[in-house]
């Protein structure tokens, strides 16, 4: 099993490419949610700092090895850096960049299960373990501790559906956008396995969207999971065969319709849902059911 983020917080983090101004306000945002920043990776900027992260040109630099690290590089850079990461050890990636080139995120993933690392990503805003750590930009404030693992294709709806549930008083154990792009570093059945395994996790909200077939491999893994999940799909209504906003929203085929898979995730077991204010309802029931997980 690689190191499990969501039992214990990462305590050495760096920043690959922290010098760009998305990522500087990032850095920022980490910082004050009290993640623990040891160095910031920035060849050519080596023995300077940024903002009080000290930079340094090379991760074997490192005067003590990293467990995570959050990666701003260029999508074409992200298949270095993600080597880069798992050369060092690193056990948990976290790849921001959206239309990383599809071969070079294929190579990415294998070489990062290969490794043993974890990869979040590529295009995604992160995680946040409410009250513990941030790595991304997902709004602490959003946020609030409690048992529900939110799991996420969207970064919009990551946002929106971490919100709504704070708002409904439903606290989660975990926020992940697992990524946009067509191909990611871990898909979601694989975090089901994790969560599995999470005493701190009572249930799942689970934000599929149109496109590919990952649901279905998710579908397969719900039966063996024994957590309540609730399934929501965005996408019901896209016109056919139109790209929704990035490389993974496209219903190429009819199963990879957003209706057929939440048909799919509920023969399986899960809660299906069409809308968020529907699974915020379930969700209240679930958690506040005495036999619930």
């Amino acid at each position: 099993m690689p190191f499990n983020f969501l039992h214990e917080a990462p305590r050495r983090v760096v920043i690959v490419n922290p010098t760009g101004r998305y990522a500087m306000a990032q850095v920022a945002a980490m910082r004050a949610a009290g993640t623990a920043l040891v160095a910031g990776i920035a060849p050519g900027r080596g023995g300077t700092m940024l903002d009080g992260l000290p930079l340094l040109d090379d991760l074997s630099e490192l005067e003590a090895p990293a467990d995570a690290a959050v990666l701003y590089t260029p999508p074409e850079g992200v298949l270095d850096a993600v080597r880069g990461a798992v050369a060092a050890r690193i056990p948990l990636i976290v790849a921001a960049a959206e239309y990383v080139p599809v071969h070079d995120g294929l190579k990415a993933a294998r070489d990062a299960r290969a490794g043993g690392c974890w990869l979040v990503g590529p295009n995604t805003l992160g995680l946040c373990i409410p009250g513990r750590t941030l790595l991304g930009s997902i709004a602490p404030e959003f946020c609030m501790p409690g048992r529900v693992a939110l799991l996420c294709r969207s970064g919009t709806l990551t946002l929106a559906l971490a919100r709504l549930l704070t708002e409904a008083g439903i606290g989660q154990s975990a926020v992940i956008h697992m990524g946009g792009d067509l191909v990611i570093g871990r898909n979601p059945q694989d975090y089901l396995a994790l969560l599995a395994a999470d005493p701190a996790t009572r249930a799942v909200l689970y934000c599929g969207e149109l496109g590919g077939d990952k649901e279905y491999a998710l579908a397969a893994a719900l039966p063996a999971f024994g957590k309540p999940l609730v399934a929501l799909v965005m996408g019901r209504h896209a016109p056919e065969g139109t790209r929704m906003g990035h490389a993974g929203a496209l219903a190429g085929a009819a199963r990879e319709t957003a209706a057929a898979k939440l048909a799919a995730l509920a023969a399986a077991g899960a809660v299906a849902v069409e809308r968020p204010e529907q699974a915020v309802a379930a969700l209240l029931r679930l958690t506040s059911a005495p036999s619930a997980g």
